[in-house]
């Protein structure tokens, strides 16, 4: 017989710290905006230090695109989470246990 290790977990009485930030009015416009302008200040640092700026600009798309879809999964993400939990206290509060479940229809 193994022994199977101990999970600890936290004890959270408080919502995590990051649930806590709301989300701004335009995330997906925001965070497009910042992610293009961190992608243009590495260009600019590139050419004001001398660097190869063909490599500088290959590696600025790179990292809007990755940063870009990164910031809008995690929005999506924690919508679709805001939902569920909002789905789950309008159940409770309707006295049912659970929320319903969604229909989605098939094609026709």
């Amino acid at each position: 017989m193994t022994r199977r290790p101990v999970t600890r977990r936290r004890q959270t009485t408080q919502p995590r710290r990051r649930n806590l930030i709301p989300l701004p009015k335009h995330p997906y416009r925001d965070s497009a905006i910042f992610h293009l302008t961190l992608g243009v200040l590495l260009l600019v640092v590139a050419w004001l230090t001398g660097g190869d700026a063909l490599r500088a600009a290959v590696v600025a798309v790179g990292y809007v695109v990755i940063a870009i879809t990164w910031s809008w999964w995690r929005f999506r993400e924690r919508l679709r989470r805001d939902a569920e939990a909002a789905a789950a206290e309008a159940a409770a509060s309707n006295g049912r246990s659970r929320p319903p479940a969604s229909r989605e229809s098939g094609p026709r």
